[in-house]
């Protein structure tokens, strides 16, 4: 009888956890972003978020949790009931910060994967004040006054951090990080002269070189980007294993069912193949990276390897 009893409770379970992915969204979505408003991590999403919305039927409520180089939100996230209705778009912040903060209540396969939205180039960028005009400029003054230099990224262990890093240890030279709460008190920063070079994402950065605001001096991609032709790429200006790119995605609670996770997937990979969605995301700088969830787990786990060898190099530290 205690077996019978077993079995029935195990089928009233699948039963159950079947109709909630049949009935999937009933009500309101919350959506976590863990980096701060007006940032390329927070833009990207919420306009995928918007038209996401739209094409599920139900409202998508956003809130930003910032802080530890977006592991505050994140955590937050994996630890919610894994019914659909909490879901976490983050960056290739999420391959970083584990790295680094070892004592984290958090592991990379507390979340599966959903949505790939698409990828963007960094860009160096400094004040046009700053007597440099090329990066070889950059690298000849930083080596000539060593310990001088300064770049700000928007939190230990973030995207933008480890591409700066990359980018120092090329180049052969020193300088300090300086780490913020948010991307746009960097660039308060870049623009007042209180740091030297920020390497900002396309869509933040964009704008401000067209406005003259600041100079652009690299990208931080394999392959130069359409909106900036005359920007070198690292291996361009003479600087080998400097590339880098920062991706966004979607994310749930692991334990979330499969068929919630399909329906989310296959709502986003329509909004993404929308002519308009890609135009907006073009003029944002970023590029469509197709895939399907197991292939974005795969990615996280081959970054967070090659991520751990740039944290020891550069001698990183929470």
């Amino acid at each position: 009888m205690r077996k019978s009893v077993r079995v029935a409770i195990v089928l009233v379970g699948l039963v159950s956890t079947t109709a909630r992915a049949e009935d999937w969204p009933a009500h309101v979505i919350k959506a976590t972003i863990p980096f701060g408003a007006g940032s390329a991590a927070d833009v990207v999403p919420r306009l995928v978020f918007d038209r996401l919305a739209a094409e599920l039927g139900q409202p998508i409520v956003i809130e930003n949790r910032v802080g530890a180089g977006g592991m505050i939100g994140t955590i937050q996230v994996a630890k919610a009931d894994p019914d659909g209705y909490t879901i976490l778009a983050n960056s290739s912040a999420l391959a970083i910060a584990p790295a680094i903060f070892s004592n984290l209540p958090f592991d990379v396969k507390d979340l599966a994967s959903v949505l790939m939205i698409g990828s963007s180039a960094n860009v160096m960028i400094v004040s046009p004040s700053r007597p440099w005009k090329t990066v070889a400029d950059f690298i000849a003054d930083a080596k000539a006054k060593p310990g001088t230099i300064s770049f700000g990224s928007p939190g230990i262990g973030s995207a933008v951090h480890i591409s700066s890093e990359k980018f120092r240890l090329a180049a052969g030279i020193e300088a300090t990080h300086v780490p913020y709460r948010g991307g746009s008190e960097v660039i308060t920063d870049i623009l007042g002269g209180r740091i030297d070079f920020y390497f900002c994402p396309l869509a933040t950065a964009l704008p401000l070189i067209k406005e003259g605001q600041v100079r652009a001096l690299l990208v931080s991609t394999a392959e130069r980007v359409a909106d900036l032709p005359d920007v070198p790429t690292p291996a361009e200006a003479g600087l080998k294993n400097a590339e880098s790119e920062i991706w966004f995605g979607v994310f749930v609670p692991a334990k979330t069912p499969t068929a919630i996770v399909e329906k989310l997937h296959a709502a986003g990979r329509r909004v993404l193949g929308e002519s308009a969605m890609q135009a907006s995301l073009k003029r944002l700088g970023v590029e469509p990276r197709p895939m399907t969830p197991a292939q974005m787990d795969d990615l996280v786990q081959r970054e967070m390897v090659s991520n751990l060898d740039i944290i020891k190099a550069a001698g990183i530290h929470p």
